[in-house]
């Protein structure tokens, strides 16, 4: 039997790994981590911690391993930090040895030296079993902005490379709103968009008619829901901030009329012209709700029709096949791996109706890199390009409703939204699964609105492996989301500096705070933000400490702030008491509009949810009474 830790190695290992030992909730009260919850902690991001034996071995092997290598992976610096020092890490054995360091600068040429690790300046270092390692540090040339590469070669030894990623200290602001001054938009749901024309649910033709619109009142933007891939079907969700993927859209959203290959193809023209298809069309504008199942049904069939039309030209590399070949180059494995998942999804739920859900799959295409997988790729290569072709054709779609509302003269455009989660059962799962944490999920304490916390019940990222790989996908989410818009919403920008973690089997309120990388997160974004020219908007909404609000403002990021929520006790803020670096609103997503919040349907939707009991729901409504 397992003997309980020593609390002091337990503190050590949960402080390694960014477990926080308490919080204050938005009530005031403070809540200590119970060491269960540390050791579940633990456990789930791979270090066994039931007893202090294993605790101090495992951390042991991190610090070995940590000075073994010569450079960290990945290293986030300002642009003001010039010249960039490189620190590496040796065996006293190497003091001499020759080193080599190469730098490939982004968009510009290589450049090299080699020179006696003797000539470098020398700092403190550490024995680790009996093993003396030194710190060399060397000045590096100035480097730009961007994402550089760093080859270190040792003596004889295999070079040793770390991505370089020098960032901006202020995220991009127009001149307007730098100098303080104001400007408006409105908030949609694209699905939600009414048209004589649409088929059941809002599109691109939509959403420039909206466009059109907007520019008539003087607005500045048109805030989107997230536009992330969701399956469309029931009896799953169909949650835009429950996505199948953060990285690609839903092609539910293509305006397949305006498609080029709609227009020439006759399969297309004569599936247009059948009754059924037009009965169809005619039911899914009357419907009370988006019906995402029939609306994807329907338009794969055209999308289908016309990528038949389009094989054509991609065999014969015409102009449009040289561009959709670029765009597949562009987006290389990330879109693989999507339309790979979505090609399996399809065939083997047509092959049995009962496997909806990629952790059923048979275990050999559980694997992305499998030798089923990859022969399932081989095989039904064609199936792969066309879930490719549906998203090259929405992104053509979205660039060029961003240029429209540009165009027309909205400085921002469209402003885009990224969701936190992903779906547990979805591609990116399946695609990127050591990017998550097993046997946690994500949630929040509880607050006025969720007495007991929330279980949003998906996995937490880890944080070691985004680092591992030079937060590749974490750029990749970012970059994917809003280069077809003007401002960027990071729904819960909390995550950047920490998540509330609930390990399985356990309640909501049984949970704990794990920090992230929130410096390199943060410089990361004002990176991206400055190289595509969008705002940045983070929603700081629910239990926030100081200290991430003064860091999102000092990198010029906006705040969000809520009418809901923006109170001096008992009395509403007046609009001089908000942060001039803000973007202020009625309502989002998850809060009630002003017409529900008025009619109490939202205290009244929480009851009958079960969230909250008698007692509760005649306090909240008394308070209600307060704060109409």
């Amino acid at each position: 039997m397992a003997l309980d830790p020593d609390p002091q190695a337990l503190q050590d290992a949960a402080a390694l790994c960014g477990i926080e030992p308490d919080f204050w909730d938005i009530f005031g009260r403070h809540h200590i981590t119970s060491p269960e919850t540390q050791r579940s902690i633990l456990r789930a991001i791979g270090i066994p911690a039931d007893s202090t034996k294993e605790i101090r071995q495992v951390l042991h092997e991190r610090m070995r391993a940590e000075w073994d290598r010569v450079i960290p992976p990945c290293r986030v610096v300002s642009v003001d930090e010039q010249p960039c020092t490189l620190e590496l890490r040796v065996p006293s054995a190497f003091a001499n040895a020759a080193c080599r360091i190469e730098v490939q600068a982004e968009q510009q040429l290589p450049s090299s030296f080699t020179a006696s690790l003797a000539t470098f300046a020398t700092l403190p270092g550490t024995e680790i079993d009996g093993i003396q390692y030194l710190r060399k540090q060397i000045a590096l040339k100035e480097l730009p902005l961007g994402y550089h590469e760093i080859l270190v070669t040792i003596g004889d030894a295999a070079p040793v490379s770390m991505t370089l990623i020098v960032t901006p200290d202020r995220a991009f602001l127009p001149e307007d709103l730098a100098q303080g001054r104001k400007q408006a938009g409105l908030a949609i749901s694209l699905y939600g968009l009414r048209s004589a024309q649409n088929w059941g649910c809002g599109d691109t033709r939509d959403l420039r008619l909206a466009l059109d619109w907007a520019a008539t009142i003087g607005v500045s933007f048109l805030a989107l829901n997230p536009l992330h891939a969701i399956h469309n079907r029931k009896p799953y969700n169909t949650s835009p901030y429950l996505p199948n993927s953060v990285f690609y859209q839903n092609a539910i959203y293509l305006d397949i009329e305006a498609m080029e290959d709609f227009r020439i193809s006759k399969r297309c023209q004569c599936l247009w012209s059948q009754p059924s298809t037009r009965a169809e069309l005619a039911a899914l504008r009357a419907s009370e709700f988006v019906e995402y199942e029939r609306v994807y049904s329907i338009k794969t069939q055209f999308l289908k029709l016309c990528f038949l039309e389009f094989l054509p030209h991609y065999r014969a590399r015409t102009p449009r096949a040289l561009d959709f070949q670029s765009f597949i180059d562009r987006e290389g494995d990330l879109l693989d791996r999507f339309a790979t998942y979505c090609a399996l999804d399809e065939d083997l739920h047509r092959r049995d109706p009962n496997l909806w859900v990629w952790p059923d799959w048979p275990a050999a295409f559980q694997d992305p890199h499998s030798p089923e997988t990859r022969a399932f790729q081989r095989k039904r290569a064609r199936s792969i390009l066309f879930y490719k072709y549906a998203q090259w054709q929405l992104d053509l779609q979205l660039a060029a409703a961003q240029q429209h509302a540009r165009d027309i003269g909205l400085p921002i455009g469209l402003y885009h939204d990224l969701a936190l989660a992903t779906d547990r059962c979805g591609s990116d799962l399946w695609a990127h699964r050591s990017f998550y944490v097993a046997g946690c999920r994500v949630g929040s304490p509880p607050d006025d609105f969720s007495p007991q916390g929330q279980d949003w019940a998906f996995p937490p990222p880890n944080s070691h492996q985004h680092y591992a790989h030079s937060y590749r996908l974490f750029i990749e989410s970012i970059r994917k989301t809003c280069r077809h818009g003007g401002a960027l919403r990071i729904d819960h920008v909390m995550r950047f500096f920490r998540l509330y973690w609930i390990p399985d089997g356990s309640e909501a309120t049984g949970g704990a705070y794990v920090r992230d990388r929130s410096d390199d997160l943060v410089r990361i974004l004002a990176l991206e933000s400055v190289r595509q020219r969008v705002v940045m908007i983070g929603e700081d909404l629910g239990t926030v400490e100081p200290y991430i609000r003064e860091t999102l403002a000092r990198f010029g990021i906006l705040s969000y702030r809520l009418l809901y929520f923006e109170r001096n006790h008992q009395s509403y803020k007046s609009p001089a008491e908000y942060p001039v670096q803000s973007l202020v609103s009625s309502t989002t997503h998850d809060l009630p509009t002003i017409a529900g919040f008025w009619a109490n349907t939202d205290v009244e939707a929480r009851r009958a949810a079960g969230v909250i009991d008698d007692a509760g729901y005649h306090a909240q409504l008394s308070s209600r009474l307060i704060e109409k």
